[in-house]
């Protein structure tokens, strides 16, 4: 592609986010609006700096259009409907996406690249004005246990894995049990699904929240380097995350310049501001591990107990008994935590458990019997 074509080709671009930036800004008002019009200034000067490489390489400049393009006149329209915080995810990915557009632009000026980035620091600072909404919001679930919410995730995972271990062994169980293949045989396999299981989800939980964590610090890496070398702009980066959260200017440049006589503190807010991660919590891949396993066993030892201490079809029958019970008080859990309701919650992971087991027990018949 030639220059004059990447000119026009960023002309057009910086041309339409600034009409997006001002037809939305005419939805808001405030610092919300100061903050969008100021974006659209920026896109703006951007424009008008292609606008005179394509002036001097004497080529004429495009009129501009009237009219949004099709894609950000259903953002438009849908911000009107829902409201801007209904689309100011969507903007942050596409500003985010969009951020090393002039990085090997040789004819860009310097810093558009930062303005760039820029953009999407602001749109993240203007939507997580609403997600403070979300910390009221934990406050009243403090005081209103009522509203339960498990935002680490820790509760969903381990009744995940007491129910992964349950139905699946349970089948296991049930399968070789149909066999009829002896007592000694059904004990093994329990004991070898239970043990496969629990570390197969261990290691699989493991791996996730390792690679999950090393990403993590490596953005944090990236983010103290760049306070290092660039303190002035991470110092701007966070004033407009502040007016974009409703502080004046004046308010938000006292507010930065007090945060960034802190390298420490400074790295730990823009950590959780413009990164979203929290510096103290970044998941112990060890601990998640540990806690995926004994999960997983709780769950797959309820079908393997009976056999410990009994044979033949007492043990079957108190297997099948000890797997509904703990069947009905997993999905009874589920539902009283979700709000869907005990009875329903637990007569689904009834049918669902209860039909896989049903299954292999009778495929375990039609196998026992070709074998016999």
């Amino acid at each position: 592609m030639g220059a004059t074509e990447r000119y026009e080709r960023y002309l057009a671009a910086e041309r339409a986010s600034g009409r997006m930036y001002r037809a939305l800004a005419d939805l808001t008002d405030g610092e919300r609006r100061e903050a969008l019009l100021e974006l659209a200034a920026i896109e703006d000067r951007h424009a008008a700096h292609w606008m005179a490489l394509l002036h001097t390489a004497g080529v004429a400049i495009p009129a501009p259009a009237d009219e949004l393009e099709p894609g950000d006149a259903d953002v438009l329209a849908r911000a009107r409907q829902l409201g801007l915080d209904a689309v100011l995810g969507d903007l942050e990915r596409a500003e985010r996406e969009a951020v090393g557009t002039y990085d090997n632009e040789p004819d860009a000026l310097p810093g558009m690249s930062d303005d760039e980035r820029a953009h999407a620091i602001v749109l993240a600072g203007l939507a997580s004005s609403a997600a403070d909404k979300d910390d009221v919001r934990g406050t009243l679930n403090a005081a209103e246990p009522w509203h339960r919410t498990d935002k680490s995730g820790a509760l969903r995972a381990a009744i995940f894995g007491v129910s992964d271990g349950l139905v699946s062994n349970t089948a296991l169980v049930m399968g070789f049990a149909g066999s009829g293949v002896s007592s000694s045989t059904v004990l093994f396999a329990g004991f070898a699904g239970l043990l496969a299981g629990a570390f197969s989800m261990a290691a699989g939980e493991y791996v996730s929240v390792a690679s999950q964590t090393d990403l993590f610090r490596r953005e944090l890496r990236l983010e103290a380097e760049e306070l290092r070398e660039k303190p002035l702009e991470e110092q701007r980066e966070l004033e407009l995350l502040y007016r974009a959260k409703g502080l004046d200017k004046e308010t938000a440049r006292r507010t930065a310049e007090r945060i960034m006589a802190d390298p420490a503190t400074a790295l730990d807010t823009l950590a959780r501001e413009e990164l979203g991660l929290d510096p103290d919590d970044l998941g112990n891949p060890r601990k998640v591990a540990a806690s995926s396993f004994l999960a997983f066993a709780a769950g797959a030892l309820v079908p393997v107990v009976p056999y410990l201490f009994l044979t033949g079809v007492g043990a079957l029958w108190l297997a099948v008994g000890l797997a509904l019970a703990a069947m009905v008080l997993v999905g009874g859990t589920v539902g009283r935590l979700s709000g869907l309701g005990v009875a329903r919650s637990a007569l689904r992971q009834v049918l669902v458990g209860g039909g896989a087991a049903a299954v292999t027990y009778m495929l375990g018949r039609v196998v026992g019997v070709g074998l016999g």
